[in-house]
C-alpha cells in the first residue's frame, strides 16, 4: 500500500507524516543540524494503524530525502536505529560521526 508522506519544517525541526481522514496516524520527527545531519528522534504510529508499515515507509522516506539533499542521519530514535540495523542499503546515509 503506497502512503502520500507529507513533510513540514520549521527553523530546522521537522516531520515526515502520514495523515488519513485530514488527522495525522503515524510520524517521524526529526531535527536537521548545522553538520548536514538529520537526527531521527521519534517515530510514533496511532495504535489502530501498528502493523500497517506505516513507520518502516517513514523511515524509508527520510533515506531518500537524505540521499537527495546529501545529508546524513542520525538515527536516535529506537525504532530508527533498528530499521537502520536490518536495512544494510540505509547505512550509507547513516552518519558515523556526530
Amino acid at each position: 500500500m503506497k502512503h502520500d508522506i507529507k513533510q513540514k519544517e520549521t527553523e530546522g525541526k521537522g516531520m515526515f507524516y502520514i495523515e488519513k481522514d485530514e488527522t495525522i496516524i503515524a510520524e517521524l520527527t526529526y531535527t536537521l543540524n548545522d553538520n548536514n545531519v538529520m537526527t531521527l528522534d521519534h517515530t510514533e504510529t496511532e495504535p489502530e494503524h501498528t502493523g500497517e508499515g506505516l513507520a518502516s515507509s517513514l523511515i524509508k522516506h527520510s533515506v531518500q530525502y537524505a540521499r537527495e539533499k546529501e545529508i546524513k542521519i542520525d538515527p536516535l530514535c529506537e525504532y530508527a536505529a533498528k530499521q537502520f540495523e536490518r536495512h544494510e542499503e540505509y547505512r550509507e546515509v547513516q552518519a558515523t560521526e556526530i
